[in-house]
C-alpha cells in the first residue's frame, strides 16, 4: 500500500504531466512533422533507436523542403536523446519532438521526454500534424468516476465527478407545473395529463443518463441521485435508466436544489459515500482551514506569505496549494514540505473551494501543527 508521501509525490507528478499535455495540445504543425514515440517498459532501446534511424531515411523523400527539414531535424533530435538511455525507465518512455513554432518557415525544434506514471504496455510511433497525447491522457486521468443526478418535478441536472473536478453534462426543465389547472378541464383529466408529463420527463432524464453514463460504465464507481421530495425515488423506479446503471446507484440524498448548485450540494451531502474521492478530501481540508479562520478555538491556520514562512519553520501540518501558483513555486514549496513531513494538497480552481484558495488567500493555505504567537512571526 502506498504511503501518504508516495501518494503526494504521485499527485505532483500527475499535475506536471497534465501541464505538459496542455502545452503539447496547443502545438499544431503545418504538415505531418510532429513526432510521438511511446516506448513500452522493458523494450530494447537499441531497437527503438534503429526505428528512428529508419524513419530518418524515409523522411529524406519528403517533397516539401521545409517540411523535410523539420521532420529530419526532429528525428535527429529524438535519436540523440534516445542514445542517452541504456535501457528504458521502469515504466517506459514517451518522447514528443517537433517544430513548436507557429510559423513553419521558422524552426523551433523542442523535445519532451516523459516517464509515464504507470507501466506503458503499447508501443506507438506517429509523425503527424499534432502530438498523439491520448494514451498519456488515459494514464493520468482519474479512473474513479461517479455519476450525479439531481431531479425534481420542474428541473433535472446530470453531472459527472472525476477526482477533483465535476462537470455538468445536461440540464433540462420539465416544462410543466402541477399547481394550476386550465379552465374547463376536469380534475381527473388534468391529473392524468400531469402524471403523463411527469413520467415522460423522468423517462427523458433516464434515457439521457443512459446515453451519457453507459460509455463509461467500466470506470463508473457509483451513481448518486438527489433532490427534494419523492421525485428522485419515482425517477429511479420509473425513469427507465439502464438496469446496469441502476445497479451502480450507491446513495439517494435529500437536497434542496436541482441546478448546478444542487450538484455541489449532492457531492457535499454524499461525503461519507465519496470519502476516497479527491475533491471531497480537498473540500474537507478547506472546511477545516476556513473554520480555523473564524474560530480561534478550532484549527490553527495561516495563509499567504506567512504560511510559507511557517512552512520553513516546520510548523505546518497540511499545506494547501492552488495549481494556479505555478510549477516552480509548487515544486519549491513541495520540497520544503517534504523536509518537515508536511502533507500537501494540490487544489484546482475548477470547484468553489479551490477557486477561493487562489483568489482570496493567494493560492497558499496552511493548517498548523501548533499555535504560533503573532509576535513570533515578526
Amino acid at each position: 500500500m502506498a504511503t501518504d508521501t508516495e501518494e503526494e509525490e504521485k499527485e505532483v507528478e500527475i499535475y506536471h504531466l497534465k501541464k505538459v499535455v496542455q502545452e503539447l495540445k496547443k502545438i499544431k504543425g503545418q504538415h505531418t512533422a510532429l513526432i510521438s514515440f511511446y516506448i513500452p517498459a522493458g523494450y530494447n532501446m537499441i531497437l527503438a533507436l534503429q526505428q528512428i534511424q529508419q524513419e530518418q531515411g524515409t523522411a529524406e523523400n519528403i517533397k516539401s523542403r521545409v517540411n523535410r527539414k523539420n521532420v529530419v531535424d526532429a528525428l535527429e533530435r529524438t535519436a540523440q536523446h534516445l542514445k542517452l538511455f541504456k535501457k528504458t525507465p521502469p515504466n517506459g518512455l514517451i518522447v514528443f519532438c517537433g517544430n513548436a513554432s507557429e510559423i513553419e518557415s521558422i524552426q523551433d525544434i523542442k523535445i519532451w521526454s516523459l516517464e509515464p506514471p504507470q507501466p506503458l504496455i503499447v508501443k506507438l510511433y506517429r509523425c503527424d500534424q499534432e502530438f498523439i497525447t491520448k494514451p498519456l491522457e488515459d494514464m493520468i486521468s482519474t479512473r474513479d468516476v461517479y455519476g450525479l443526478i439531481v431531479i425534481d418535478n420542474n428541473e433535472a441536472t446530470i453531472g459527472i465527478l472525476r477526482g477533483d473536478n465535476y462537470s455538468i453534462l445536461k440540464t433540462k426543465e420539465s416544462g410543466y407545473h402541477g399547481k394550476h389547472r386550465a379552465g374547463g378541464q376536469s380534475a381527473r383529466r388534468y391529473e392524468r395529463l400531469i402524471a403523463e408529463q411527469s413520467h415522460n420527463f423522468k423517462k427523458y432524464i433516464g434515457d439521457s443518463a443512459t446515453q451519457l453514463f453507459m460509455p463509461v460504465l467500466n470506470e463508473l464507481k457509483g451513481i448518486l441521485v438527489g433532490g427534494p421530495g419523492a421525485t428522485k425515488i419515482e425517477f429511479i423506479e420509473e425513469g427507465g435508466m439502464h438496469h446496469e446503471l441502476k445497479k451502480k446507484i450507491i446513495a439517494v440524498k435529500d437536497i434542496s436544489y436541482t441546478d448546478e448548485s444542487g450538484i455541489r450540494e449532492l457531492i457535499q451531502a454524499s461525503e461519507d459515500d465519496l470519502k476516497d474521492v479527491q475533491m471531497v478530501k480537498q473540500q474537507r481540508m478547506m472546511a477545516r482551514f476556513m473554520l480555523g479562520l473564524v474560530n480561534k478555538n478550532a484549527e490553527y491556520v495561516s495563509y499567504g506569505e506567512e504560511a510559507k514562512e511557517l512552512l520553513e519553520r516546520g510548523a505546518v501540518d497540511i499545506l494547501l496549494l492552488s495549481e494556479e501558483i505555478g510549477d516552480e513555486e509548487i515544486d519549491r514549496l513541495y520540497e520544503i514540505a517534504k523536509k518537515s513531513k508536511t502533507n500537501v494538497e494540490l487544489l484546482p480552481t475548477t470547484f468553489e473551494e479551490g477557486y477561493q484558495l487562489y483568489n482570496t488567500f493567494g493560492g497558499v493555505g496552511a493548517i498548523l501543527r501548533y499555535r504560533v504567537d503573532e509576535s513570533e512571526n515578526y
